[in-house]
């Protein structure tokens, strides 16, 4: 291929990087969500799956674990958009823009 071919405008690193709101952006290391594509560089994206938590409510975590710092708690019924499910939890954002962080896979179900 010559290098005449190659589309440098598209793969140019331009300017810093955007400051996040770490709590609001579906954003770690490994994946992001899908509306984020261009504005975040990692391995994956994913397009959310739409989930409900159960009618007791749930306790959105930072980290995937019981003892880790508590977020939120979310009523029964409230929109949990999962992005990836691993080990027993479920990672996300609460609606389109709401907080970000672990539900127990035991809490939610298909919307």
């Amino acid at each position: 291929m010559p290098a005449s071919a190659i589309p440098t405008e598209q793969l140019r690193l331009s300017g810093p990087s955007e400051k996040l709101d770490a709590p609001h952006w579906p954003v770690r290391g490994d994946l992001a969500h899908i509306r984020l594509a261009g504005r975040v560089f990692v391995p994956h994206y994913a397009v959310p799956m739409a989930h409900r938590v159960l009618d007791g409510g749930a306790d959105l975590m930072v980290k995937p674990d019981p003892s880790a710092d508590l977020r939120e708690t979310l009523p029964g019924g409230a929109l949990f958009n999962v992005l990836d499910m691993a080990g027993g939890w479920a990672w996300g954002q609460v609606g389109a823009d709401g907080f970000v962080g672990y539900l127990p896979l035991g809490a939610i179900v298909p919307a």
